[in-house]
């Protein structure tokens, strides 16, 4: 097996794990703290943004933004896998990192920093209302373009001929 192929196998299995992060989250975890009292919400989402900064998570969604313009890199040469990789590249570091560094985390800073225990249920209220939806919007558009990534790198390994 090449070095390329290899690459482009991690490449997949690294876009995938992360595409299913996102999709679990749109599928299921949002929808369940949608159920919460807003202090139980606001609470939930803290934690769950503090332990998401974990080495797991750094290796799929690092990983996957250092991979695929590897993976696109090396096999510039070989076509259609080149131009599935870079609309991959393209879709991942635009929808998802983008959206996540641009986005989600500045919402996740903000949110870290609201005392909860301190704060008037109004303020509570309010927070959750200027953070649920806007952070969920943003959610959709990175599982969105973490599946139409996937779905390229999939094209990409079914078309890669360097076996």
């Amino acid at each position: 097996m090449k070095m390329t192929t290899v690459v482009l196998i991690l490449t997949a299995v690294l876009t995938a794990l992360i595409a299913g992060l996102f999709y679990a989250y749109s599928c299921s975890v949002v929808l369940g703290l949608g159920k919460l009292s807003d202090a139980e919400y606001l609470k939930a989402m803290q934690h769950i943004n503090r332990e998401i900064l974990n080495p797991v998570f750094f290796m799929s969604f690092m990983g996957t933004a250092i991979l695929l313009p590897v993976a696109t890199f090396l096999l510039r040469s070989e076509q259609p896998v080149f131009i599935f990789l870079l609309l991959a590249t393209l879709a991942y570091l635009i929808g998802v990192f983008g959206v996540t560094v641009m986005g989600n985390v500045p919402m996740n800073d903000m949110l870290d920093q609201f005392d909860i225990s301190n704060s008037t249920t109004e303020a509570i209220r309010k927070m959750r209302e200027g953070f649920e939806s806007r952070w969920n919007f943003l959610n959709n558009i990175r599982t969105v373009f973490s599946v139409i990534s996937i779905a390229l790198v999939i094209c990409a390994c079914v078309w890669n001929k360097n076996v």
